[in-house]
């Protein structure tokens, strides 16, 4: 039996939604890259998002970091704290009980911030441990697990992981080149939490092990840099290709200690990146489509919530086709570094989940 399991999940999104058909519509009067803009929608596997900052309505582009940062602040906590009061009410926890609060956003920072305010709004204990993983990107979901996973391992008492993303807030000043307009077009907001706790406390399933992998070699091909207008972003179109040729090293690496393949697994949570990146995790682990196809409806629905990305398939797929007892799953995330993790996880008994996939999208 696994010492941590995933007892509840969440999902808060923000109102506004974007229809991406129309969003070469948003560019300046006679912007060369629409013609370009309307092709990367046309091929990008997503059809709307979900942004707490409507460019329709703002122009953020303009905004200094710092507006940017309070803005997080006022956006991002209503968010976060709908995402875990869900996540709790699907467990036997009570906030007074979590011993751990771990905050991950690459999107926003302040201090005091959303995770020490969640502490008073959601009735957690003014000693209860608080955590933020930042800046880490769209990989950081699976190192904000880790430290979960350690906690209740440690502890024995319950820990919250929230994951949120509000990259809405970083739409960079123009003129735009392509790979701009590639990421003004792919990223989306979204707040997802998740309740660990040890199997005594309630079913779901089991944490088995965690692993990471970091390709120097091509670490300036992903990049996520703090900027005078927010955080800007470097993006590869190499990266989908380097991902797929570096993820057989990490599957080996987190799978092979416990006598398993990619054969051996059925259930595959995968980051949401964009549809090359889900395209080149299916050739490379010769997935079937259907395997895929939880991460394929996320980004068709909500776009690449960063590090919300793979929580928000998990809690999807937790719903739509649980871990049966003693089946093998694996969540995986990729970002900036150029970087790899992933999590094996174990069907445990009792682990059916009530609830249709469409619920949270």
């Amino acid at each position: 039996m696994c010492a941590t399991v995933i007892g509840g999940t969440g999902v808060a999104l923000p109102d506004p939604v974007i229809d991406q058909n129309g969003l070469s519509s948003l560019l300046p009067e006679g912007h060369e890259g629409a013609g370009t803009l309307d092709k990367i929608v046309a091929g990008s596997g997503i059809d709307q998002r979900r942004l707490a900052v409507d460019p329709r309505v703002e122009d953020v582009a303009s905004w200094p970091t710092s507006e940017r940062m309070e803005r997080f602040q006022r956006e991002g906590l209503p968010l976060a704290r709908a995402a875990v009061s869900t996540a709790l009410s699907g467990t036997s926890i009570v906030p007074e009980e979590i011993g751990l609060l771990c905050l991950v956003s690459s999107t926003g920072y302040g201090t005091p911030g959303v995770e020490s305010r969640l502490l008073s709004e959601l009735g957690m204990r003014s000693s209860t441990r608080r955590l933020h993983v930042g800046h880490m990107g769209c990989f950081a979901a699976l190192p904000g697990l880790a430290a979960c996973d350690d906690h209740v391992r440690a502890h024995r008492s319950p820990a919250v992981l929230v994951n949120l993303e509000l990259s809405s807030l970083h739409l960079q000043p123009p003129p735009w080149d392509v790979e701009q307009l590639v990421i003004n077009s792919l990223f989306g907001d979204a707040a997802v939490a998740m309740v660990l706790h040890g199997p005594e406390r309630g079913s779901g399933p089991g944490v088995v092990d965690l692993s990471s992998l970091t390709d120097h070699e091509h670490e300036d091909h992903m990049s996520w840099h703090v900027g005078d207008h927010g955080f800007t972003m470097g993006l590869s179109s190499q990266v989908p290709d380097l991902i797929g040729q570096t993820l057989p090293v990490l599957m080996s690496d987190l799978l092979s200690p416990h006598g398993l393949g990619p054969g051996d697994v059925g259930w595959w949570a995968i980051h949401p990146g964009g549809r090359r990146i889900v395209d080149a995790v299916e050739h490379s682990l010769s997935l079937a489509p259907a395997q895929v196809e939880g991460s394929r409806e996320v980004l068709r629905l909500l776009g690449n919530c960063s590090s919300s990305g793979l929580p928000l398939v998990m809690d999807s797929m937790l719903r739509s086709s649980p871990l049966a007892p003693g089946e093998h799953g694996v969540a995986m995330t990729f970002g900036p570094g150029l970087t790899l993790n992933a999590a094996l996880l174990r069907g445990q008994e009792g682990t059916d989940r009530d609830g249709d996939p469409g619920d949270h999208l």
